[in-house]
């Protein structure tokens, strides 16, 4: 008989390409993604809503063995930010009659800048996941956990005036950097594997 062979943890879909599909749909996002209720369209919103839950499923996959309920949580609040904006979209094109503002782009925008919160809350936890994992730059995370907290301050409406458009730019510089660093390098996978075959014997 031979040796036995060491079992290793096995991924349906490879680490290296989950994170390539995510940065694909980030990329995706900052193309298609209107700036408020003057560029938005029923297919942009459509089509980034659809990125934003492709990318949330993901980065639970790619990080829940780093920390499960951490990931967990983070995914939580980026399908809270979808929830927000499908429905904040659907009103705004009129497929609903909530509070009688359909095609309000005041209400469009108010609701869109509120559910930058919970979206801010995801990137801090991601940017935690990140530089705990190993799996990427920890720079990365770094950038992420500072646009996170760029983020949440969306829920003060005269910061945002008063600091608009540069509170904008640790988000674009964070999320940017890491869809170029999803898209080139990817993941450590030998980490990932390490970190998976630990959490499959915890």
């Amino acid at each position: 008989m031979g040796s036995p062979v060491a079992e290793q943890p096995s991924s349906p879909v490879s680490p290296r390409l989950l994170a390539r599909t995510a940065g694909v749909l980030y990329l995706l996002i900052f193309i298609v993604c209107p700036s408020g209720a003057a560029t938005a369209t029923p297919l942009n919103m459509a089509a980034t809503m659809a990125c934003d839950t492709g990318v949330a499923v993901i980065f639970y996959v790619l990080f829940k063995p780093v920390s499960r309920d951490i990931s967990m949580i983070a995914l939580l609040f980026r399908l809270m930010f979808v929830a927000m904006m499908t429905l904040d979209s659907l009103q705004y094109f009129g497929a609903l009659d909530l509070f009688h503002s359909a095609h309000s782009a005041h209400v469009f925008d108010t609701i869109e800048r509120l559910a930058l919160v919970p979206f801010g809350v995801h990137c801090l936890l991601i940017g935690y996941l990140i530089y705990r994992s190993g799996l990427l730059a920890r720079f990365l995370g770094i950038l992420m956990a500072v646009a996170g907290l760029t983020y949440v301050n969306f829920v003060y409406p005269w910061l945002v005036h008063i600091a608009f458009p540069y509170i904008l730019i640790p988000g674009v510089v964070g999320e940017g950097l890491l869809t170029l660093w999803l898209l080139a390098a990817a993941v450590n996978t030998e980490t990932w594997t390490r970190q998976a075959g630990e959490l499959r014997h915890a």
